[in-house]
């Protein structure tokens, strides 16, 4: 069983992961291009498109927010103790608490959670996936600029936060479900929705795959030890009280402790980069992870189908 849900619900993502892997290789992919188009178009897309399909109660999509701000705010929390613990310099302390907080939920946790639960299950994750991007694009921002090389000031910063079309997609979406207005029935502007929507989940697999080409990864040692750990095993850990706290399902629960032991968002990296943050470490952190998770996020899928 635990080979056939390896088979079933992981090799299908790293298939097409290692398919972008190929294509960097051979044609040497233009990643920044790739990045802008998933941040851009594919996910403000699907983020709107899936508010407005979702049919969730508002309390619930309110304690699916709370779940994954908590999350956030343990790993930062549990960052702090491993940057103590192995005595990191300041900027790698950075890079460990954005490679922690911030996990892929879109372009590998979304795909993760619908294979191995279904759509049902991938509606939950619109929430999860809007206030991860909203909390990188404010949270992460201001994480990134406090403790990396000052690039300007927060003026610049709450600039770049309010040019990010995520948020603007969920208040658009929230806006028109509130509203009951007939957005389906504007065929014109339904149907091209629904096709670039449609795209996100294999075009940033393959993003993904071109992000593992260029990665030239640091040597596998201490420190990025805890990331990984903080990352794949307490994180999951952690979101099992989470979960019995504020009251969900088991289908539900079994939704969000999967998301939560998602790999390193590629987007951590972009900011140490941006802010000049420990580089090596954050792509490490998002390299190492996703390998890794090939074996962590299928054991889990394995206890929790047993749990269900």
């Amino acid at each position: 069983m635990f080979f056939e849900l390896f088979l079933n619900v992981c090799a299908p993502i790293f298939l097409i992961v290692g398919l972008g892997w190929l294509l960097d290789r051979k044609f040497h992919l233009h990643l920044e291009t790739l990045v802008k188009l998933n941040i851009y178009l594919f996910v403000p897309a699907f983020i709107f498109f899936h508010i407005l399909e979702t049919e969730l109660a508002s309390s619930e999509a309110l304690r699916i927010i709370a779940f994954t701000l908590s999350t956030i705010v343990l790993m930062y929390v549990g960052s702090r103790f491993a940057a103590r613990w192995f005595n990191m310099p300041l900027k790698q302390r950075q890079s460990l608490a954005l490679s922690t907080m911030f996990y892929n939920c879109g372009n590998y946790g979304l795909p993760l959670v619908t294979l191995a639960f279904g759509r049902e299950a991938a509606a939950i994750q619109i929430y999860v996936l809007a206030t991860m991007n909203v909390s990188t694009y404010t949270i992460g921002l201001f994480l990134a600029q406090s403790h990396g090389e000052r690039v300007g000031g927060h003026r610049q910063t709450l600039g770049k936060v309010l040019r990010q079309p995520t948020l603007y997609a969920l208040i658009a979406g929230i806006f028109c479900k509130t509203l009951s207005l007939p957005i389906s029935e504007m065929i014109w502007f339904w149907q091209p929705l629904d096709l670039v929507q449609s795209g996100l989940i294999g075009f940033a697999l393959i993003t993904l795959g071109v992000q593992m080409s260029q990665t030239k990864p640091a040597p596998f040692r201490a420190p990025l030890w805890s990331s990984i750990a903080l990352r794949l095993i307490i994180a999951p850990l952690l979101a099992i009280p989470l979960v019995y706290a504020l009251g969900f399902s088991r289908e539900a629960s079994a939704s969000l402790i999967l998301a939560a032991a998602a790999p390193t968002a590629v987007n951590t990296a972009l900011l140490a980069h941006e802010f000049k943050g420990d580089v090596s470490f954050s792509t490490s952190a998002v390299y190492y992870s996703t390998l890794f998770s090939m074996l962590t996020t299928t054991l889990l899928v394995y206890l929790l189908k047993a749990w269900l």
